[in-house]
């Protein structure tokens, strides 16, 4: 894969609000009331730029995972994480790092999902967190905010990151959620917008306050955005129709194989993870959107919280397509 063979440039990721992922397959129908004995369960180190990074290293390239974590079970992510071959920049986390459990019922392969809340930050940990990232990155470098914040997080920090770094010309890719994701989107700030910002086929149309359900209006809202200063590139998963990406200038629609679900759980990431070595290798955007619908149909075919894996994109790149 000619993606995987070029030199890079540095890829860091930040993860404030990670999770030890736990899951497990329930041989019964869920149901409530009575209790659900699980299958013998797996976990993972999760988190939004956790993943990113993971998914990163299995795509043959190299990332710098910066993580808050905290307690026993912040140190577990931590062993996890080396013992993958990552090596993580740890910020002190306010409380011990939360979990999360994955419960597919294996008769109809339904998922449900339970994230817990992290321990809450304050401003001076915010501050000095901005502080270390921007002494942190040599210039050049991509930052991959990735994943949901903390409670206490000002709602504006994707924004606050975005004015502290672009003086170092750092690539931000922002694919955060909920209040701070809004936030970016109905509030920009010149100067202090992230350089790529993904939002899945859900958070769009809540933000569009309608159905994208043709590839053009994802485009159109996508568009609006753009023009709007909210980024540079605006990127939209559409689910099994893959991803559009909207710039200066651009307006690409990438297009999966049919590929059999094993987990849909880890697919954002992946994509993230190899759209952002894409571009840190020198690939065009249309290059890096290919690459990203690859990886995230690869990751897709795989259990549970697993994400993709490289034979499998390999595979599937050369059959996603511009649409």
């Amino acid at each position: 894969m000619p993606l995987l063979q070029r030199d890079q440039w540095p890829i860091y990721t930040l993860t404030l609000n990670p999770a030890l992922d736990v899951s497990a397959d329930c041989p019964v129908p869920v149901t409530p009331g009575p209790k659900l004995r699980l299958d013998p369960p797996r976990s993972d180190p999760g988190g939004g730029g956790v993943n990113v990074a993971r998914a990163i290293l299995r795509l043959g390239g190299a990332a710098t995972a910066v993580v808050a974590l905290g307690g026993p079970t912040g140190a577990e992510h931590e062993r996890m994480l080396r013992a993958e071959g990552l090596v993580p920049k740890v910020l002190p986390a306010p409380g011990d790092t939360r979990q999360s459990l994955t419960v597919t019922e294996a008769e109809s392969g339904d998922q449900y999902r339970f994230v817990l809340p992290g321990a809450p930050w304050d401003m001076a940990r915010e501050a000095a967190v901005l502080d270390e990232l921007a002494d942190l990155m040599p210039m050049g470098s991509i930052l991959v905010l990735s994943g949901s914040q903390p409670p206490g997080l000002s709602v504006d920090f994707p924004a606050r990151l975005a004015a502290r770094l672009a003086p170092r010309d750092i690539v931000l890719i922002a694919d955060t959620s909920g209040a701070a994701l809004r936030h970016l989107v109905e509030a920009p700030v010149p100067g202090a917008a992230p350089r790529v910002l993904r939002m899945d086929e859900a958070e769009a149309e809540a933000l569009a306050g309608a159905s994208l359900s043709a590839p053009r209006d994802t485009l159109g809202f996508a568009q609006s955005l753009v023009e709007k200063g909210v980024a540079q590139v605006v990127v939209m998963a559409r689910g099994a129709n893959g991803s559009v990406l909207a710039g200066p200038g651009e307006r690409l629609h990438a297009i999966p194989p049919h590929v059999t679900v094993g987990s849909k759980v880890g697919a954002g990431d992946s994509f993230t993870g190899a759209f952002a070595l894409a571009l840190a290798r020198g690939a065009t955007r249309s290059e890096a959107l290919l690459f990203g619908t690859a990886a995230a149909a690869a990751a897709v075919m795989t259990p549970a919280t697993e994400l993709c894996r490289a034979e499998d994109v390999e595979a599937l790149l050369p059959r996603c397509r511009l649409g």
